[in-house]
């Protein structure tokens, strides 16, 4: 794919739509565009946090380990971020990322990604809605599970 074409790719995602074209074509330089097949692994639980994708094309679920085994806890699709807690908390992976279709993703290495957030502060706030977004869909879950397991005592 062009350069260029990559560029009007980035633009379409809701993250980087406010971002000049020249930074934009500058991103897309120095991110890896990757592909994986249905149940390929995009990484695991644990891994050190070394980059974010974003999700293309395709779907692709988050999993967690637990001591019965792995819990979908979470499927993204086109134009999500996956593997930002790593970089931003600087920890391991927090969660393992799966294909579930063919996916096609634009791995975004570490410095750049923090890079892109001290540059474009409207980036920053994108990706703390994505957070926030999945911090209270996580609470959701978690006070219906609590009110399930009340109820069954």
């Amino acid at each position: 794919m062009l350069l260029k074409d990559e560029v009007q790719m980035l633009r379409r995602i809701p993250l980087f739509s406010g971002v000049e074209p020249a930074k934009l074509k500058l991103l897309a330089f120095t991110s890896d565009r990757v592909g994986y097949r249905a149940g390929e692994v995009l990484f695991h639980q644990g891994d050190s946090g070394d980059a974010a994708y974003v999700v293309l094309t395709g779907r692709a679920e988050i999993l967690v380990d637990s001591p019965t085994g792995q819990y979908k806890i979470a499927e993204v699709e086109n134009n999500a971020i996956v593997g930002e807690i790593a970089i931003l908390c600087d920890v391991a992976r927090t969660a393992t990322v799966r294909a579930v279709t063919a996916v096609e993703a634009l791995r975004i290495r570490k410095e750049h990604f923090i890079k892109l957030l001290t540059d474009f502060p409207e980036i920053t706030i994108e990706v703390m809605r994505v957070l926030a977004d999945r911090l209270s869909h996580t609470t959701s879950e978690l006070t219906a599970a609590r009110s399930r397991a009340r109820q069954a005592e």
